[in-house]
């Protein structure tokens, strides 16, 4: 590699440098310790110095060094992990620098023109790979050491390193840790003692940041069932984000490729660099906090001041801007911000340079006063670029029309303070099939009732509506600790379904996408899927006592938005609990706002929720039972498992309460999601665990557990619900009620609130990553154990070895994932499919896995017989090999009898293995998705299989006179390099004679023919046989497959012009008759070692691809 000129004094200091070769402008030396005469003390001094000083220079086992005749000074140029590269970049210089600067008079300008050569060259290297690192430089270097020490494939991605200590046991061993796409990587050299640690980032079970007496601060990582702890890092937490961010990155490539389409920044591992994901964690907080479509991007932060009208004063936060939205933060603990779509802005003045402010103006005469910002003139001419341009003509129009009316219903508010019912239902009639909320179609309000319950929800929409006229409605409305408060307290019915929108940000999505779902209706309209006929089954049981769902009018609209969504997201599809959640948007939402509401819901706010394996509710469930720890100890020393919470809230994650209470109590918990996210369900979960504490406790079974919180539920009422008795919902346990003691559900919230309100945001998303992990690699070890259980059962292999090969193979899948960008393993990979079909391997992956396992080093991965043995397997014929099929292959090589291996080697010379064409293309894999599932062919599939009778050697066809020469072929290979090497060839051509003597003399019993040709015949056999009993010396160490070749055909020269063939029964009796073949195929296997071997090899492997 070539390195940026560098002044090197002293050019042998230390004596820790040979020359190997030199002429009058260069030197090429060899680092003491390294190569030939390495080792000893001095060997052992000079490692340890490499691993511990960041320097190449002290690393590299090779350098080049620059001088010229006049000069004591050195300077480094160049430097090699090997040999063979640093004598290709010594003779580079040979071939194009020597002749060049015999043309210069001074050493000042040969010194010169080389140091310009190198940089040039270096320059030209770096402008593909090193072009988006912070400091290429040094970037090289440890792209150097990286792969040196670790030998991974070339295309594998350095993307950061840190000195670290890494914990063996007590003991700390200084060293260097490094952080790519697909592993995480540790050396350490102290005195001899070499520590190198490699773990891929999908087998990573835990990630988190811990701190005990030893160590201050430290990051733990759990792999393999064993700890690793690395400390003394310089930059601990942005060592830990990098990792955290790595690890995700991974699971969601790997394992969760559903929210890993929605991430293209991501998508190709061969440009993850540490700014990118750095760039992309920030980006990734902003857009949670602020609720804003997965597209925005976080492209700019500026401190500065905002002058907040309700209190008067210039709070200090951040203004954050993405391509589509200006957002402000505070920092004061006020907890205020502001969300202004770039839509809504009309100008950007400047004013005074002195005060460096600017004023956002929006439509609706709103305007933003920010103040002390730094770089200001360039803010707003950004802003002024965007403004406009994300708006279409006729929407602009729209939305100045509604902020125009809302402005105005404010105005007259506040010279009309008795004419609050004019605030209420104010809102934007939107072009969907359905333009009203349920809820106000089968229980309009009734303005002149005068009930308590009814006067209580006017008082409400009254406080609503006064925090509104000071703190602005819609988009651009300021978010408070007071609208926290106002949202404890209870939405009111009529204003519900427009906050909903506002705080899940499902309002922009709407007002960005005109039409969109519009068109969804239409496109979906009479499609037939899997989720199709799941939804139509669900329909009627979504909130059945309500009286919207007891009429076509709600189970059409039900209908539609659900199949939209399908139809949107069909790796979602549908999935139960959608129904329940989407009946209830639908009663206080329009059809279309219902919709979007959804969309926000599954795709932002509860990610990974509704999927096959339901990932999102696992982790949160995860995320619970930490919190239970942390916060109830009481409960956790009378219930030291705590995975009954986790059964039992399933539920409670999965509808948001919806289906555990009545559904006028439901809404509210539905409007503290709306506004907090998860952090109010996991409150609201604590809340429920503490006010039960001292039942659950004292119960003495999980089922008793069960009745006393089912029993809480129902008691749980709503006394300020206007709704009549007819719409609320009936609680399955009615009868109970009067005996248990109710509780309101506005007072357990408020309580959830004051007593667990402390839990930050932040701290549930970085615990949701850390648990992710766990979860992940749970399921993924369920799948194991599931495959494993049903595979043992008629295999020889122990459950360890079991254990051991289900590795192999499923990184032998993701080997082929790590490096690609669109990789067609990745297709094969669904967790929805049964355990067998999850992990498969194409012909390439099998051929690289099969030729490190199996056992007589016959198949290399480019023989055509790895093909083969894939059709062998390959028993559906769609070009995939599942877990099963390719540990029966192993099974019969590895422990079966001599005769099932044979058969086996027999079977591979035959249709279909052996008779397709051998260009190697294969049939592709069926398309692989939730559409509609052929049951009756999977019933049928299923019912072959229990009535497959086992194979018995007379159902095996004859193998012709091509297959048998390529069958002898075959055991030539499988005997090359052999000990008895040579006894195995006489063996083989003593079988072969005999075979066509067989063939011959029963030829001669069913056809006669004339004395002549029978003698010559047998002569010709006679005369092979002869010649192969008496082999040279340089005969014996011919080429098998040239060997097999010659025995074959000579044998069988005069035979060409007649097909002959034999059964399996006449070559397993003429191979039986040969004890050194019998004894070479019942050799045992050490299987132990052979895993060994194949999982240190397997990475090499692709390395020297």
């Amino acid at each position: 590699m070539w390195l940026k000129p560098d002044e090197i004094l002293l050019k042998n200091a230390f004596k820790l440098w040979v020359t190997e070769d030199d002429n009058e402008y260069f030197v090429l030396q060899r680092r003491r310790g390294y190569g030939d005469g390495g080792g000893g003390l001095t060997g052992l001094l000079v490692g340890t110095l490499d691993t511990v000083l960041d320097s190449t220079s002290k690393v590299a086992p090779y350098r080049i060094l620059h001088h010229t005749p006049d000069s004591q000074v050195y300077w480094s140029i160049a430097c090699g992990v090997t040999k063979e590269e640093i004598v290709q970049h010594w003779e580079w210089l040979q071939q194009n620098i020597m002749r060049t600067l015999s043309v210069f008079d001074s050493s000042e300008d040969i010194t010169s023109f080389v140091q310009g050569k190198i940089r040039g060259l270096i320059a030209e290297e770096g402008k593909t790979s090193l072009v988006l690192e912070e400091d290429p430089e040094k970037f090289r270097e440890a792209l150097l050491r990286f792969e040196k020490w670790f030998e991974l494939p070339p295309k594998e991605k350095l993307v950061t390193y840190y000195s670290c200590s890494y914990w063996r046991g007590k003991v700390p061993c200084q060293g260097w840790l490094y952080l790519s796409t697909n592993f995480l990587c540790f050396y350490s050299y102290l005195l001899g003692a070499e520590v190198k640690l490699i773990i891929s980032w999908d087998e990573i079970w835990r990630l988190e940041k811990t701190s005990n007496v030893i160590l201050t601060e430290s990051i733990h990582v759990l792999a393999h069932g064993e700890d690793h702890y690395f400390s003394m890092l310089m930059h601990l937490n942005e060592t830990f984000v990098i990792m955290e961010q790595l690890a995700d990155y991974s699971v969601k490539r790997l394992f969760d490729k559903e929210s890993f389409q929605r991430e293209p920044a991501l998508s190709d591992p061969l440009q993850i660099t540490k700014r990118g994901l750095e760039a992309h964690a920030k980006s990734e907080q902003f857009r949670t906090f602020f609720r804003l479509p997965k597209e925005e991007n976080l492209l700019e932060v500026h401190e500065s001041f905002l002058w907040v009208p309700f209190s008067h004063f210039n709070t200090l936060g951040k203004i954050c801007l993405s391509e589509n939205y200006l957002c402000f933060a505070s920092q004061d603990g006020s907890q205020c911000h502001v969300i202004i779509p770039m839509r809504e802005v009309i100008n950007v003045e400047k004013s005074d340079a002195s005060s460096r402010a600017l004023t956002v103006c929006m439509r609706g005469k709103r305007a933003l006063r920010f103040s002390e910002v730094r770089g200001y003139q360039l803010l707003a001419n950004t802003i002024r670029s965007r403004c406009g341009i994300s708006a279409s003509p006729q929407h602009s129009a729209s939305s100045e029309a509604i902020r125009g009316e809302c402005q105005s219903l404010i105005n007259h508010f506040e010279d009309n303070p008795e004419d609050v019912t004019l605030m209420v239902g104010q809102k934007d009639s939107s072009k969907a099939v359905s333009t009203e909320a349920l809820m106000t179609v089968f229980h309009p309000q009734d303005v002149e009732n005068l009930e308590p319950k009814m006067l209580k929800e006017k008082m409400k929409e009254q406080s609503w509506n006064i925090h509104f006229s000071e703190y602005g409605r819609g988009t651009s409305m300021f978010f408070t600790r007071k609208t926290r408060d106002l949202i404890v307290r209870g939405v009111p019915e009529a204003l519900r379904g427009e906050l909903w929108m506002l705080f899940s940000g499902a309002v922009n999505d709407m007002a960005t996408h005109p039409g969109y779902y519009s068109d969804l209706v239409e496109q979906s309209l009479g499609t037939s899927t899997l989720a199709t006929d799941e939804i139509e089954r669900d329909l009627h049981r979504s909130l059945p006592e309500h009286p919207a769902f007891q009429s076509d009018t709600g189970i059409s609209a039900l209908r539609r938005v659900l199949t939209a969504y399908a139809y949107r997201n069909p790796k979602i599809g549908y999935c139960q609990a959608m129904n329940i959640l989407t009946s209830v948007l639908l009663l206080y939402a329009k059809e279309e706002e219902a919709f979007w509401l959804l969309v926000a819901v599954c795709e932002r706010m509860l990610p990974d929720y509704f999927n096959r394996r339901i990932i999102g509710a696992l982790v949160d469930q995860a995320v619970f039972e930490d919190l239970i720890r942390e916060n109830l100890p009481q409960l956790v020393e009378h219930m030291t498992d705590l995975s009954f919470f986790s059964s039992v809230s399933l539920s409670w994650f999965l509808t948001l309460f919806i289906s555990v209470l009545p559904i006028e109590s439901a809404v509210n918990v539905v409007d503290c999601f709306f506004y907090d996210g998860i952090k109010a369900i996991l409150q609201l979960g604590l809340a429920v665990l503490d006010y039960n504490l001292g039942a659950l406790i004292s119960c003495q079974d999980d089922a008793e557990a069960v009745t006393i919180l089912n029993k809480f539920f129902d008691s749980v009422t709503n006394k300020d619900s206007p709704l009549p008795s007819t719409v609320q919902q009936a609680s399955v346990g009615n009868n109970d009620r009067a005996s248990h003691l109710k509780v309101d559900i506005s007072e357990l919230i408020r309580e959830a609130y004051e007593k667990y309100g402390n839990i930050r945001t932040e701290e549930v998303e970085s615990s949701r990553k850390r648990n992710k992990l766990h979860v992940i690699q749970t399921l993924e070890d369920t799948t194991k154990q599931n495959v494993i259980r049903v595979v043992t059962q008629e295999v020889q292999f122990s459950a360890s070895h079991l254990d051991s090969l289900y590795n192999l193979f499923k990184r032998q899948h993701f080997l082929c994932c790590y490096w690609t960008m669109k990789s067609p393993a990745l297709l094969h990979h669904d967790p929805s499919l049964a355990y067998l079909e999850q992990y498969q391997l194409g012909f390439q992956q099998f051929s690289t896995l099969f030729s490190l396992l199996e056992p007589w080093a016959f198949c290399n991965s480019k023989s055509p017989l790895s093909l083969w043995v894939f059709r062998l397997i390959d028993e559906n014929q769609d070009g995939l090999v599942n877990f099963k099929e390719f540990c029966f292959a192993l099974d019969t090589l590895y422990s079966g009898s001599f005769t099932n291996k044979l058969k086996f080697l027999f079977k591979l010379h035959l249709p279909p293995a052996f008779d397709l064409p051998e260009d190697g293309v294969i049939k592709k894999s069926p398309e692989r998705g939730r559409g509609k599932v052929d049951l009756q062919a999977y019933l049928k599939q299923w019912q072959n299989e229990i009535l497959r009778k086992e194979e018995t050697i007379k159902d095996l066809p004859r193998i012709n006179q091509t297959q048998f020469i390529q069958f002898s072929k075959t055991l030539y290979n499988i005997f090359h390099g052999d000990p008895e090497e040579e006894s195995l060839y006489r063996a083989v051509a003593h079988v072969t004679s005999l075979l066509l003597r067989m063939e011959e003399v029963g030829r001669r019993l069913q056809e006669p023919s004339s004395p002549s040709e029978s003698t010559k015949s047998a002569d010709t056999a006679g005369a092979a046989e002869e010649e192969e009993e008496e082999p040279s010396a340089g005969e014996a160490s011919t080429t098998p497959e040239s060997s097999g070749s010659r025995n074959s055909q000579d044998a069988g020269a005069d035979l060409t012009e007649m097909q002959w063939s034999f059964s399996f029964e006449q070559v397993l009796a003429s191979l039986l008759n040969e004890p050194t073949i019998v004894r070479f195929f019942e050799r045992p296997v050490d299987v132990h070692t052979k895993l060994g071997q194949a999982r240190v090899a397997q990475l090499k492997l692709k390395a020297n691809k």
